[in-house]
Protein backbone atom coordinates (compact mmCIF):
# COMPACT_ATOMS: atom_id res chain seq x y z
CA UNK A 1 0.00 0.00 0.00
CA UNK A 2 1.19 3.23 -0.93
CA UNK A 3 0.26 6.59 1.12
CA UNK A 4 0.03 9.88 -1.03
CA UNK A 5 0.42 12.88 0.90
CA UNK A 6 -1.32 15.12 -1.74
CA UNK A 7 -1.46 19.20 -1.93
CA UNK A 8 -2.59 21.53 -4.71
CA UNK A 9 -1.44 21.34 -8.39
CA UNK A 10 -2.19 18.79 -11.90
CA UNK A 11 0.25 16.29 -10.59
CA UNK A 12 -1.48 14.90 -8.06
CA UNK A 13 -3.96 14.18 -9.90
CA UNK A 14 -1.70 12.58 -12.41
CA UNK A 15 0.26 10.55 -10.04
CA UNK A 16 -3.63 9.12 -9.16
CA UNK A 17 -4.30 8.57 -12.39
CA UNK A 18 -1.15 6.44 -13.25
CA UNK A 19 -1.87 4.17 -10.08
CA UNK A 20 -5.27 3.24 -10.78
CA UNK A 21 -3.99 2.30 -14.43
CA UNK A 22 -0.92 0.21 -12.79
CA UNK A 23 -3.28 -1.09 -10.44
CA UNK A 24 -1.58 -0.01 -7.27
CA UNK A 25 -3.17 0.02 -3.81
CA UNK A 26 -3.02 3.82 -1.98
CA UNK A 27 -4.71 6.02 0.35
CA UNK A 28 -4.79 9.87 -0.36
CA UNK A 29 -4.49 12.31 2.80
CA UNK A 30 -6.16 15.29 1.39
CA UNK A 31 -3.43 18.44 2.31
CA UNK A 32 -4.85 20.65 -0.71
CA UNK A 33 -6.12 24.34 0.66
CA UNK A 34 -9.77 23.48 -1.26
CA UNK A 35 -9.65 19.38 -0.36
CA UNK A 36 -9.81 18.80 -4.29
CA UNK A 37 -9.74 15.31 -4.08
CA UNK A 38 -13.20 14.87 -1.96
CA UNK A 39 -15.25 11.71 -3.70
CA UNK A 40 -12.30 10.19 -4.33
CA UNK A 41 -11.93 6.26 -1.99
CA UNK A 42 -9.74 6.13 1.34
CA UNK A 43 -8.88 9.56 1.13
CA UNK A 44 -8.30 11.34 4.37
CA UNK A 45 -8.78 15.02 4.92
CA UNK A 46 -5.96 16.80 7.12
CA UNK A 47 -4.09 19.96 7.82
CA UNK A 48 -0.21 20.13 7.82
CA UNK A 49 -0.98 20.46 11.77
CA UNK A 50 -1.89 17.19 12.55
CA UNK A 51 1.19 15.13 11.66
CA UNK A 52 0.84 12.81 14.32
CA UNK A 53 -2.86 11.63 12.76
CA UNK A 54 -1.21 11.37 8.95
CA UNK A 55 1.77 9.19 10.32
CA UNK A 56 -1.18 6.87 12.78
CA UNK A 57 -3.44 6.75 9.44
CA UNK A 58 -0.45 5.24 7.13
CA UNK A 59 0.40 2.98 9.62
CA UNK A 60 -2.96 1.01 10.21
CA UNK A 61 -3.48 1.10 6.23
CA UNK A 62 0.45 -0.65 6.10
CA UNK A 63 1.45 2.11 4.27
CA UNK A 64 5.00 1.49 3.71
CA UNK A 65 5.82 4.14 1.08
CA UNK A 66 5.37 7.53 0.92
CA UNK A 67 4.89 9.87 -2.15
CA UNK A 68 4.47 13.81 -1.36
CA UNK A 69 3.24 15.61 -4.23
CA UNK A 70 1.45 19.16 -4.93
CA UNK A 71 1.71 22.91 -3.30
CA UNK A 72 1.09 23.39 -0.03
CA UNK A 73 0.43 27.06 0.55
CA UNK A 74 3.27 28.36 3.85
CA UNK A 75 1.43 28.09 7.28
CA UNK A 76 -0.32 30.54 9.29
CA UNK A 77 0.77 29.15 12.44
CA UNK A 78 -1.43 31.35 14.58
CA UNK A 79 -4.75 29.81 13.22
CA UNK A 80 -3.56 26.24 12.42
CA UNK A 81 -4.10 23.72 14.97
CA UNK A 82 -1.73 21.18 16.05
CA UNK A 83 -1.85 17.95 17.17
CA UNK A 84 0.44 16.35 19.83
CA UNK A 85 3.23 15.00 17.47
CA UNK A 86 2.95 18.54 15.43
CA UNK A 87 3.47 20.62 19.12
CA UNK A 88 6.86 18.49 19.17
CA UNK A 89 8.30 20.06 16.10
CA UNK A 90 6.89 22.95 16.08
CA UNK A 91 9.62 24.95 16.82
CA UNK A 92 12.05 23.26 13.94
CA UNK A 93 8.83 23.57 11.79
CA UNK A 94 9.02 27.28 12.17
CA UNK A 95 12.60 27.91 11.99
CA UNK A 96 12.70 25.94 8.81
CA UNK A 97 10.01 27.71 7.18
CA UNK A 98 11.87 31.06 7.92
CA UNK A 99 14.54 29.66 5.43
CA UNK A 100 12.28 28.85 2.78
CA UNK A 101 10.16 26.31 1.04
CA UNK A 102 12.95 23.61 0.65
CA UNK A 103 13.99 23.23 4.20
CA UNK A 104 10.12 22.51 5.40
CA UNK A 105 10.00 19.89 2.98
CA UNK A 106 13.19 18.88 3.27
CA UNK A 107 12.82 18.43 7.45
CA UNK A 108 8.95 16.79 6.60
CA UNK A 109 10.58 14.37 4.09
CA UNK A 110 13.57 13.56 7.25
CA UNK A 111 11.18 13.43 9.57
CA UNK A 112 8.53 10.47 7.59
CA UNK A 113 11.84 8.52 6.89
CA UNK A 114 12.73 8.52 10.82
CA UNK A 115 9.14 7.07 11.32
CA UNK A 116 10.20 4.09 8.82
CA UNK A 117 8.54 5.14 6.41
CA UNK A 118 10.51 4.93 2.51
CA UNK A 119 10.18 8.51 0.68
CA UNK A 120 9.80 7.77 -3.30
CA UNK A 121 9.73 10.41 -6.17
CA UNK A 122 7.05 11.61 -7.17
CA UNK A 123 7.96 10.66 -10.57
CA UNK A 124 8.53 6.80 -9.35
CA UNK A 125 5.57 5.60 -11.38
CA UNK A 126 5.41 8.52 -14.36
CA UNK A 127 8.33 8.55 -16.03
CA UNK A 128 6.88 9.82 -19.02
CA UNK A 129 6.39 13.36 -17.08
CA UNK A 130 9.95 14.10 -17.44
CA UNK A 131 12.43 15.05 -20.13
CA UNK A 132 15.34 13.59 -21.49
CA UNK A 133 18.45 16.26 -21.70
CA UNK A 134 17.95 18.53 -25.44
CA UNK A 135 15.72 20.20 -27.20
CA UNK A 136 12.08 18.80 -27.89
CA UNK A 137 10.77 21.64 -30.31
CA UNK A 138 11.95 22.58 -33.72
CA UNK A 139 13.78 25.40 -32.61
CA UNK A 140 16.96 25.19 -30.57
CA UNK A 141 18.41 27.50 -28.20
CA UNK A 142 21.85 29.40 -30.37
CA UNK A 143 24.81 31.21 -28.37
CA UNK A 144 22.89 34.05 -27.21
CA UNK A 145 20.65 31.97 -25.59
CA UNK A 146 23.14 29.81 -24.05
CA UNK A 147 24.87 32.96 -22.38
CA UNK A 148 21.33 33.27 -20.76
CA UNK A 149 20.68 30.02 -19.67
CA UNK A 150 23.99 30.08 -18.07
CA UNK A 151 23.61 33.45 -15.77
CA UNK A 152 20.07 31.91 -15.04
CA UNK A 153 21.54 28.96 -13.78
CA UNK A 154 24.26 30.71 -11.80
CA UNK A 155 21.33 32.49 -9.87
CA UNK A 156 19.06 29.51 -9.06
CA UNK A 157 22.45 27.66 -7.97
CA UNK A 158 23.15 30.64 -5.67
CA UNK A 159 21.84 29.68 -1.98
CA UNK A 160 23.32 32.86 -0.57
CA UNK A 161 20.69 35.04 -2.26
CA UNK A 162 17.32 34.90 -0.40
CA UNK A 163 13.65 34.84 -1.87
CA UNK A 164 14.92 33.34 -5.02
CA UNK A 165 13.11 30.17 -5.93
CA UNK A 166 13.38 27.87 -8.94
CA UNK A 167 12.30 30.23 -11.78
CA UNK A 168 14.15 33.18 -13.48
CA UNK A 169 13.99 35.61 -16.42
CA UNK A 170 16.56 36.68 -18.39
CA UNK A 171 16.97 38.49 -21.36
CA UNK A 172 19.99 39.77 -23.33
CA UNK A 173 22.62 38.40 -20.08
CA UNK A 174 20.40 40.72 -17.66
CA UNK A 175 18.12 38.93 -14.56
CA UNK A 176 14.58 40.88 -15.44
CA UNK A 177 12.63 39.16 -12.99
CA UNK A 178 12.71 36.35 -10.38
CA UNK A 179 10.30 33.57 -9.04
CA UNK A 180 9.20 34.02 -5.46
CA UNK A 181 6.09 32.22 -3.24
CA UNK A 182 3.56 34.02 -5.16
CA UNK A 183 4.85 30.97 -8.05
CA UNK A 184 5.87 31.03 -12.11
CA UNK A 185 2.90 32.67 -13.64
CA UNK A 186 2.92 35.80 -11.73
CA UNK A 187 6.56 36.44 -12.34
CA UNK A 188 5.85 36.09 -16.08
CA UNK A 189 3.43 38.08 -16.14
CA UNK A 190 5.00 41.30 -13.59
CA UNK A 191 7.54 40.59 -16.44
CA UNK A 192 5.49 40.74 -19.63
CA UNK A 193 5.29 44.44 -20.54
CA UNK A 194 9.01 44.64 -20.05
CA UNK A 195 9.60 41.62 -22.33
CA UNK A 196 7.19 43.35 -25.15
CA UNK A 197 8.84 46.14 -25.31
CA UNK A 198 12.56 45.04 -26.05
CA UNK A 199 10.44 42.20 -28.76
CA UNK A 200 9.04 45.42 -30.38
CA UNK A 201 12.33 47.11 -30.38
CA UNK A 202 14.25 44.12 -32.01
CA UNK A 203 11.21 43.01 -33.77
CA UNK A 204 12.17 39.01 -32.21
CA UNK A 205 11.10 36.91 -29.37
CA UNK A 206 13.65 37.32 -26.54
CA UNK A 207 14.57 36.30 -23.63
CA UNK A 208 14.11 32.94 -21.46
CA UNK A 209 12.32 31.40 -19.01
CA UNK A 210 15.07 29.07 -16.92
CA UNK A 211 13.29 27.08 -14.10
CA UNK A 212 15.56 24.66 -12.31
CA UNK A 213 15.44 22.75 -8.97
CA UNK A 214 17.92 24.44 -6.40
CA UNK A 215 20.56 22.65 -4.98
CA UNK A 216 19.01 22.21 -1.47
CA UNK A 217 15.64 20.32 -2.98
CA UNK A 218 14.94 16.87 -2.46
CA UNK A 219 14.66 15.48 -5.91
CA UNK A 220 12.26 13.05 -4.70
CA UNK A 221 9.38 15.17 -3.39
CA UNK A 222 10.16 19.14 -4.39
CA UNK A 223 10.62 18.97 -8.70
CA UNK A 224 9.93 22.57 -10.48
CA UNK A 225 7.05 21.97 -12.61
CA UNK A 226 5.51 23.57 -15.92
CA UNK A 227 2.34 22.96 -17.77
CA UNK A 228 0.38 24.59 -20.95
CA UNK A 229 -0.10 27.65 -18.80
CA UNK A 230 3.39 28.53 -18.30
CA UNK A 231 4.07 28.07 -22.08
CA UNK A 232 1.33 29.70 -23.00
CA UNK A 233 2.50 32.56 -20.83
CA UNK A 234 5.55 32.81 -21.83
CA UNK A 235 4.68 32.79 -25.53
CA UNK A 236 2.13 35.74 -25.18
CA UNK A 237 5.01 37.65 -22.82
CA UNK A 238 7.16 37.49 -26.09
CA UNK A 239 9.75 35.16 -24.36
CA UNK A 240 11.93 32.73 -27.28
CA UNK A 241 11.96 29.59 -24.72
CA UNK A 242 12.26 27.41 -21.82
CA UNK A 243 14.75 26.02 -20.12
CA UNK A 244 14.32 23.24 -17.31
CA UNK A 245 16.48 20.35 -16.00
CA UNK A 246 16.03 16.75 -17.45
CA UNK A 247 15.08 14.26 -15.70
CA UNK A 248 14.52 16.77 -12.77
CA UNK A 249 11.12 19.11 -13.71
CA UNK A 250 7.94 17.92 -14.35
CA UNK A 251 6.52 18.59 -17.76
CA UNK A 252 2.87 18.37 -17.99
CA UNK A 253 0.54 18.14 -21.13
CA UNK A 254 4.10 17.61 -23.03
CA UNK A 255 2.21 16.96 -26.48
CA UNK A 256 0.07 19.54 -26.58
CA UNK A 257 3.12 22.20 -24.89
CA UNK A 258 5.45 21.37 -27.67
CA UNK A 259 2.78 21.86 -30.30
CA UNK A 260 2.08 25.13 -29.35
CA UNK A 261 5.86 26.09 -28.94
CA UNK A 262 6.29 25.11 -32.67
CA UNK A 263 3.54 27.30 -33.71
CA UNK A 264 4.91 29.84 -32.35
CA UNK A 265 8.89 29.63 -33.16
CA UNK A 266 9.24 28.80 -29.40
CA UNK A 267 11.77 26.87 -28.14
CA UNK A 268 11.53 24.57 -24.96
CA UNK A 269 15.25 22.92 -23.79
CA UNK A 270 16.54 20.54 -21.21
CA UNK A 271 20.05 20.86 -19.56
Amino acid sequence: MIGLVLGDTHISNVIINKLNKLGKKFIIIDISKNKIFKGKKKVFKLSIGQLGKCISILRNHNCKKVIFAGRVAKPNFKKLKFDFKAIYHLPKIIKETKKGDAYIINFITRLFEKEGFQVISQTKFNKEIVLKKGTCTYLKPNKADKKNIIIGKRVINNLNKKGVAQGVIVVANKIISTENEKGTDSMINKSKFKILRLKLKNKVRMGILIKLPKPNQDLRTDLPTIGFKTVSNCIKAGLKGIVIKGKYNIFLDQNKCIKLANKNKFFIHAI
